[in-house]
């Protein structure tokens, strides 16, 4: 794999890199290498599964015409095996929150962060959408219903399954029949990142910068919003997340007009189904793989869940949900 990307950045730049550094592994199975040349560097990634890496390739040149930030693409490989892209820095916005963090709150920095991140966020969802093929987008165009049934199948059997839980599944699938239900009267109208969270942020000169969206599809503008400010490793205070989420809404009214309680009612069930879905990745990467990053998030997720219902903002929907994430936190 290094082999296959070396020579791929000698055919781009003309010479050998200096330095080939691999980089640490991620949630997928793709392999990044930085490649240092002179005073510059570059990302070299190798994955096996070609139409992920055409949909990423795509997707990037895509955004780069819509002005949105976005590594640029500067090699690929015939196969489409490998290529070469713009080295955005190693700092993820994850690792400037646990730089500068103390005690609970995100200090104005890291809201100014959060900020910026939301308003390139909906560049994307609105820009980004216009002139979007989505049509070879995997595993489907549109984050429908029976997406969202992976996203729960996905929960109960790569988590629930993993532990001691003992549920009702009739009593279960009731409540997964009532959140679908919910979240498809949702108008689909936005490209949707699917994976927004802290560790595909990247901040370099005080900008923010997105990666890995190959899994993006169309969707509702909710659920991005939901997944970054309930990601389970930064945890942001409550008080933090609805500035955020007003900020986000405030923001979204300069494209288009939207009705701000309707919006906040669909969001908070939009923010269960991603918290559902990150437990079943939580669960198959950390339970079953052993991977410690996963491991490590599966107490905080259940308590972003559990804080959900403890809020209200769910209107006492999905009784045997609720029972499971209470029993699995003692």
């Amino acid at each position: 794999m290094e082999e296959i990307v070396i020579d791929l950045f000698e055919k781009f730049s003309g010479k050998l890199p200096d330095k080939t550094e691999l980089l640490p592994e991620s949630g997928s199975a793709r392999k990044y290498y930085r490649l240092y040349s002179g005073e510059s560097s570059y990302i070299g990634t190798w994955n096996q599964n070609v139409e992920e890496n055409t949909l990423f390739l795509d997707f990037s040149r895509h955004f780069e015409a819509k002005g949105l930030h976005v590594p640029l693409i500067y090699a690929v490989s015939v196969d489409k095996l490998a290529y070469i892209q713009e080295d955005l820095g190693n700092k993820m916005l994850l690792d400037v929150v646990e730089k500068e963090r103390e005690g609970d709150w995100l200090n104005e920095h890291l809201v100014e962060l959060y900020k910026k991140a939301l308003d390139e966020l909906l560049r994307f969802q609105i820009w980004g959408n216009q002139g979007m093929d989505y049509s070879r987008c995997v595993p489907r165009p549109q984050f429908d219903r029976r997406c969202i049934l992976w996203d729960l199948n996905y929960f109960k059997y790569c988590f629930l399954r993993l532990t001691d839980a003992v549920f009702s599944e009739d009593a279960l699938e009731n409540d997964f029949e009532q959140l679908v239900c919910r979240l498809c009267n949702v108008e689909i109208q936005a490209f949707m990142f699917r994976d927004f969270q802290s560790r595909n942020i990247m901040v370099r000169n005080e900008e923010v910068w997105f990666i890995d969206y190959q899994g993006g599809r169309q969707g509702a503008l909710q659920y991005d919003v939901a997944s970054l400010l309930y990601d389970a490793i930064v945890r942001i205070p409550d008080g933090q997340r609805e500035e955020l989420l007003e900020y986000y809404i405030t923001g979204l009214q300069q494209y288009r007009l939207t009705d701000s309680k309707q919006f906040r009612q669909d969001y908070y069930h939009f923010v269960l189904v991603r918290l559902l879905q990150a437990m079943g990745a939580f669960g198959l990467r950390g339970l079953y793989e052993r991977k410690q990053h996963f491991i490590d998030s599966i107490r905080p997720g259940l308590r972003n869940i559990a804080g959900l219902f403890d809020s209200g903002k769910l209107d006492n929907a999905y009784p045997e949900l609720r029972r499971i994430i209470y029993s699995l936190q003692k």
